[in-house]
């Protein structure tokens, strides 16, 4: 035993690269208990134990059932459960289980056989535990021959049933048994004295029934003999074995065969009786005979696959006792009634997408319970193009994949495995393998928008909503989880402007961190990036502008006439002024842009409010009305400069008139001239010594003030203090426009009121303000509409910027 099973292991070792083609052949005792030692798989295989481990090393049987284990530590195989070779095999000569041994990485298989070696564990057992035989005693020659049923040892070879023998021994009976064939054993008793009914009515002794095993099994029946008189034929059959066929798929109550028995005695004597003496296997409820006409029918449903053929051992026995026994042997004839059947031994529920061409995805076999034709199997995959069945051997297949798979395009593959046996009409199995293709990181986000363009307005709350970028990932899980970040910013050319700006980086939600300043920063512009969370990550990235709204958050600034002179300047208006004459122009900007810069002019309040009407939109102060002798010579003026904003802001000029009949006329009256001298801070020294100076100026500026005065009257168009013709060409342009010239613009005016007499000259004001204009132009006696020129952004020059008008002033 031990050189053939080194021959067997060289020879699997030899042949290791086929073995698929030749399996590693085993055997073991039925009934070995669990743990028992098989074999040392990993050395007959050439792999060591760690490799086995490694690879996954299991056993896949047919049924699925793993009576045996494979110890993946030691490489050996032992048995799992038990094993009961008449359970597995029944009478079968040879008991072998069949399973294979997988591998993977790469994917391997080896075909095992383990032969189950039957042990003497059954004890042979007689049909009936009593039987009775009636024999005449006119049958008293010696070696007359009585058949009685034998013993059925459900063991083979030497473990079945050897001899047989009666106990006690006696006098009238020995037994004698043999074989003509394998199906035709018989057991007889041997008459060896002449029965004498009067000496001897009845006779009873132990039949035993003796196997081969070690230590041999026994089994008893007991026989019970009665002598009787008279009848002395038994019945004969005519046949000693009947032989018959039948459809698996037989209707119930079909006649199989007929036994046919005659008896050569007439009367009671020869009437026959026919009845089953021993059953084996399904044929215990399967078959019925006719107790009148031998004839034996089907009770119930055949199946071919639990037994291919059943035994029936028929007795006929006359009316005087006698009775005869023969064989009958019913053949089951297979139909195509069982379907193939699909057993998978290993099965890749999940593919990555990058998964090569040729990956095995299942092994699995295909086997069918019918026979012949009715067995023999045809596999083939339904409408399938991205995977393809391969044979492997016998009737194993793999399922590989034919070519490269793309979840995105398809994430799961159900795939119909249609297995068809040859049998007529031919029946079909299907198995269905759901395929899951697991995602790779081979998609970068998405941005929804090329560029997205984001508003909010200046003076916002800090950490402010403006927008919101989306990317999308074609991917799943990890590979499609989105973060949102924002570029650095690398132009070192303009200032950066992304600290401003923050994005969340779940929802991509875009916020201004804290409040912006239109007049300072406009647009900005950002880069933010989408990345995935694969390995390694993908990301795309999209430019967002962010547009700064205007805000009406600057009131207006009044450039002329200066408010922060102290005391303000006054304007000279000759008493013939008519209707129209233009007292002075307010000039002022608004740092704002659009709508919210347009200004509007509007006379808040006045000494004599129907004498002055102010330009809602140039911001010039006219004459409402001649002059008369009633009106104040001090008139003071406060207007209201008001832009468009909503809501609007505004800001106040405060200008004074002084109505004179002539500019050498130039006195105040004693109550102003005391309440401003109360006012002002100056100390009395100083007052007086600069009323001395004005008085001196005065003298050598008396000729020149009547010559101005002198000129305004004797203008077509009103009284003015400049005319057109007078002007160099570029300030005519201008003063015919109503606005500033470029790039400068002077003026001279006497004011009253003043405590001190001075000249100015042209000084920069805010340099951050814009340029203004000026306006000098001539308003004739039947202009009623002024022309509407408000300071625009072009206005605004490098020469012009930031200077502000000075007066002459006396005293």
């Amino acid at each position: 035993m031990a050189i053939a099973r080194q021959v067997l292991c060289l020879s699997a070792l030899l042949s290791l690269p086929h073995a698929r083609s030749q399996p590693l052949r085993y055997s073991v005792a039925e009934e070995a208990p669990s743990g028992s030692l098989v074999a040392d798989v990993a050395e007959d295989a050439g792999l060591s134990p760690a490799q086995l481990s490694a690879r996954r090393a299991r056993l896949a049987s047919e049924d699925g059932r793993q009576r045996l284990r494979l110890d993946r530590a030691t490489g050996r195989l032992v048995v799992a459960e038990r094993l009961d070779r008449e359970e597995l095999c029944a009478q079968a000569p040879a008991c072998t289980l069949p399973f294979e041994l997988l591998l993977a990485d790469p994917l391997q298989f080896l075909r095992i056989e383990v032969a189950v070696r039957d042990i003497n564990d059954h004890s042979p057992r007689f049909p009936d535990e009593q039987v009775t035989l009636k024999i005449l005693e006119t049958i008293n020659s010696p070696g007359s021959r009585f058949p009685v049923e034998g013993a059925q040892d459900l063991d083979i070879g030497i473990n079945s049933v050897q001899g047989y023998s009666i106990s006690p021994e006696n006098e009238y009976f020995s037994v004698s048994f043999g074989s003509q064939s394998d199906e035709d054993k018989y057991v007889e008793l041997v008459l060896v004295k002449a029965l004498d009914r009067e000496h001897k009515a009845e006779m009873d002794f132990s039949l035993i029934a003796v196997d081969g095993g070690s230590p041999p099994r026994s089994g008893t029946t007991q026989i019970h003999v009665v002598v009787l008189d008279v009848n002395d034929n038994a019945p004969i059959f005519t046949q000693k074995l009947y032989v018959g066929q039948v459809l698996e798929n037989a209707r119930e109550g079909s006649v199989v065969l007929r036994v046919v028995a005659t008896d050569l005695d007439a009367g009671t004597n020869g009437d026959i009786s026919y009845h089953f003496s021993q059953e084996v296997g399904q044929s215990e409820t399967a078959f019925a005979i006719d107790p009148k006409s031998g004839e034996i029918k089907l009770i119930r449903a055949l199946d071919f696959e639990e037994a291919e053929k059943c035994e029936l051992s028929v007795r006929a026995t006359d009316g005087g006792g006698l009775s005869a026994i023969c064989k009958v042997l019913v053949e089951i004839v297979d139909v195509n009634d069982n379907a193939p059947e699909l057993v998978v031994s290993s099965f890749s529920s999940s593919l990555p997408e990058n998964a090569l061409p040729g990956t095995v995805v299942a092994f699995f076999n295909v086997k069918d319970r019918d026979s012949g034709a009715n067995g023999k199997i045809s596999c083939a995959l339904e409408d399938q193009l991205s995977f393809s069945l391969r044979p492997a051997y016998k009737n194993y297949y793999e399922l590989v994949t034919m070519s490269t798979l793309d979840r995105e395009e398809t994430a799961q593959y159900i795939l119909i495995v249609i297995a068809t046996d040859a049998g007529s009409p031919p029946l079909t199995t299907t198995h269905t393998f759901k395929v899951e293709i697991s995602d790779v990181n081979d998609n970068a986000p998405v941005f929804n928008q090329t560029s997205y363009t984001m508003y909010v307005c200046e003076n916002n709350v800090p950490t402010v909503l403006v927008g919101v970028v989306h990317a999308s990932d074609a991917d799943i899980g990890p590979n499609a989880k989105v973060t949102y970040s924002l570029a650095p910013d690398h132009h070192s050319e303009q200032p950066p402007s992304s600290p401003c700006v923050s994005v969340n980086s779940v929802n991509g939600h875009v916020f201004v961190l804290w409040p912006l300043d239109y007049e300072q920063l406009k647009k900005v512009e950002v880069l933010v990036i989408a990345s995935d969370a694969g390995s390694p990550p993908l990301s795309a990235n999209v430019t967002v502008h962010l547009v700064v709204v205007d805000e009406n958050d600057n009131a207006p600034l009044v450039l002329h006439p200066a408010q922060d002179s102290s005391p303000a300047s006054s304007e000279l208006v000759p008493m013939s002024a008519e209707a129209g004459y233009l007292v002075t122009k307010v000039v002022a900007v608004d740092a704002d842009s659009g709508q919210n810069s347009w200004l509007s002019y509007h006379l808040l309040k006045a000494t004599d409010p129907g004498l002055f009407v102010v330009g809602a939109q140039s911001g010039e102060v006219r004459l409402r009305r001649p002059v008369t002798e009633r009106d104040a010579v001090k008139q003071k003026l406060v207007i209201l400069v008001r832009d468009n904003g909503r809501p609007p802001l505004s800001a106040t000029a405060a200008l004074s008139a002084l109505l004179l009949n002539d500019f050498s006329d130039v006195r105040l009256p004693q109550s102003s001239l005391t309440m401003e001298v109360e006012d002002d801070p100056l100390t009395t020294y100083l007052i007086i010594s600069l009323v001395f100076v004005s008085l001196l100026f005065l003298a050598s500026m008396a000729a020149f003030i009547a010559f101005k005065v002198c000129k305004r009257k004797d203008l077509k168009d009103g009284h003015v203090i400049y005319a057109a013709n007078n002007l160099p060409s570029s300030l005519a342009d201008a003063a015919s426009a109503g606005t500033l010239p470029h790039p400068y613009c002077y003026e001279i005016s006497l004011t009253t009121g003043s405590g001190n007499s001075e000249f100015e000259f042209l000084k920069p004001i805010l340099p951050s303000l814009p340029p203004q204009r000026c306006a000098v132009a001539g308003i004739t006696d039947n202009e009623q509409v002024f022309p509407h020129n408000p300071l625009t952004m072009e206005d605004v020059t490098p020469e012009n910027a930031g200077m502000q008008f000075n007066s002459l002033s006396f005293t």
